[in-house]
């Protein structure tokens, strides 16, 4: 059978793979005999399986999601807090997780840890899994003998996070299904109806109104050139998503999204909430002001917003107050300018933060709510619209053909 194990060596030095043996038992007095001293020996059993092997790959990797790091920082938490020593606590979810992938990387955080590493840097191997602000408060939490304080940060902020999502994603659900549902009534009736009322109308020989030979004419061109079409489609969204991983379409990308109409402002005032509250969660945890700033700017997933708190550093590198930066950023209302300056008076910016976040929420909650209802007009126009083109260009040549046989008759 074969084991994987990890160990010390004489210098304290972490040593690990894998052995040949009879049982784990073979394994440790081997690894004695060449001065190794064991701290796991585990029997490795063969990846057969062709999910396993897909799921070793890249590109069908899961990834860990915000549940499973929530419920990753409570334990953590928990545990700490209690006095259970890092190692020991690491090794428990590592063997506890549902979560395969997970599992791996807290085994790889582990493993880093015996080797003397700190634990933030021992996150930074895994930056699919822990973002910068992640890694940012461990830090913290580890140099002010804060750790369990740090975790808890940490699934507060996760939370909100998720929960933002998910009514997000709650408010779009209807507009998007309305959205599928009429791109899919556009292609039955290019691909399947008109082609049978333009066959009737070429038999009877009569002149088409203009409506209709466009209905024709765009529904013979879907048919003979749908290939062209989905690759052109599928060309534009590579090229589009190749722009947008470089550092100026990403930046332009991101501003003009602040400006799509209806959704724009609202993602705008979620991406300020979450700055808001990790700033403020950065500053209560003894941060700097300037490496508070830089981390939040690095964790912020709007690029536009991104640069303008990268500004707001340099202002306060140069000896500006955080209010006279927020203020040139032209990011903050007059309202909101005004809690920070109390809170720079007062010298509790971080409670105040707070108090911004509390308020681009209620504003983040009032537009999901009426999100809905202000896409929902639009959706009926735009449908209204479109059966009024369907209806004109299918029924036109009926009403002619109908008022031209009783003419004749």
């Amino acid at each position: 059978m074969q084991f994987r194990y990890r160990g010390k060596d004489d210098r304290g030095t972490l040593q690990q793979g894998s052995l040949v043996a009879a049982s784990a038992d073979a394994v440790a007095s081997e690894l004695v005999r060449r001065g190794i001293t064991p701290l796991t020996i585990r029997e490795q059993h063969e990846q057969a399986s062709l999910i396993d092997r897909l799921n070793k790959m890249p590109l069908f990797r899961q990834k860990v999601t915000l549940d499973e790091l929530i419920v990753f920082c409570r334990q953590m938490y928990a545990l700490t807090k209690a006095g259970i020593p890092l190692i020991r606590t690491m090794r428990g979810l590592a063997d506890t997780t549902r979560s395969p992938v997970l599992a791996e990387v807290l085994e790889d955080v582990t493993s880093r840890l015996e080797g003397g590493t700190t634990m933030a840097t021992a996150m930074q191997a895994h930056p699919d899994v822990f973002s910068e602000l992640f890694i940012s408060m461990i830090h913290v939490g580890e140099n002010t003998g804060m750790l369990d304080d740090a975790f808890k940060r940490l699934s507060e902020i996760l939370e909100l996070e998720r929960d933002t999502k998910r009514r997000l994603k709650q408010a779009l659900r209807y507009p998007t299904f309305v959205v599928v549902a009429l791109l899919a009534a556009l292609m039955v009736v290019n691909f399947l109806v008109i082609p049978k009322f333009a066959a009737v109308f070429n038999k009877l020989g009569a002149d088409l109104p203009f409506l209709t030979q466009v209905l024709v004419g765009t529904s013979n061109f879907l048919i003979g050139y749908w290939y062209v079409m989905l690759f052109a489609v599928a060309a534009g969204g590579l090229l589009l998503r190749q722009w947008k991983r470089t550092e100026q379409g990403e930046l332009t990308w991101d501003r003009y999204k602040l400006r799509m109409p209806v959704i724009g402002p609202l993602l705008e005032l979620i991406t300020l909430s979450r700055f808001a509250r990790n700033f403020a969660s950065m500053l209560a945890a003894g941060m700097p002001v300037t490496t508070a700033l830089t981390v939040v700017a690095d964790a912020t997933d709007n690029a536009w917003i991104s640069k303008h708190i990268k500004d707001m550093r340099l202002g306060i590198e140069r000896g500006e107050s955080l209010l006279r930066t927020a203020r040139q950023s032209g990011m903050f209302t007059p309202l909101i300018l005004q809690m920070i300056a109390v809170g720079e008076e007062t010298g509790s910016v971080d409670d105040m933060l707070n108090n911004v976040a509390d308020f681009y929420d209620e504003d983040v909650d009032y537009g999901l709510k009426r999100l809905a209802e202000s896409i929902e007009p639009i959706l009926i126009v735009a449908m209204g619209v479109l059966v009024l083109i369907l209806a004109l260009g299918v029924f036109l040549p009926i009403w002619d053909l109908g008022a031209a046989a009783m003419g004749r008759g």
